[in-house]
């Protein structure tokens, strides 16, 4: 059986868990990471994705994040999301509108920084609507 490490998700709205965990998939910026116990110490950011939680009682817990900063320690693993919703409370239809406005963003760029930055944007929502099979 694999160790157990203290793991939280916070979003500005709340605290979704706060558990012993054996694993957990987040996706970084330079894309998924899979945390477990002892993970040597980094912070990262992160792009919109879903994170897998595997608790320590063998059950999976799957969020959808909108970005964010994960924090690695001998402590634990604490991921600060921008946004966090349990993937058994998303809305498809919100999903959708966020894709639709990081369109209009990628439509209305003015410079090449902010339009790169908006495709980048609409690419991991496109990602994450395809990961959560929406």
């Amino acid at each position: 059986m694999a160790d157990s490490f203290p793991f939280e998700l916070v979003s500005p709205e709340r605290l979704l868990v706060s558990e012993a965990v054996t694993a957990v998939v987040a996706p970084a910026s330079e894309g998924y990471m899979t945390v477990m116990a002892r993970h040597a110490p980094l912070m990262a950011t992160l792009r919109p994705g879903v994170v897998v939680a595997t608790l320590a009682s063998g059950s999976e817990r799957k969020f959808f994040v909108q970005g964010g900063f994960a924090d690695i320690s001998p402590d634990g693993f604490t991921l600060l999301a921008e946004h966090a919703t349990p993937v058994e409370e998303l809305d498809a239809a919100k999903l959708d509108q966020n894709i639709r406005d990081a369109e209009e963003d990628v439509a209305d760029a003015k410079d090449d920084e902010t339009k790169r930055k908006a495709e980048r944007r609409l690419a991991d929502l496109r990602d994450a609507r395809a990961a959560l099979g929406l």
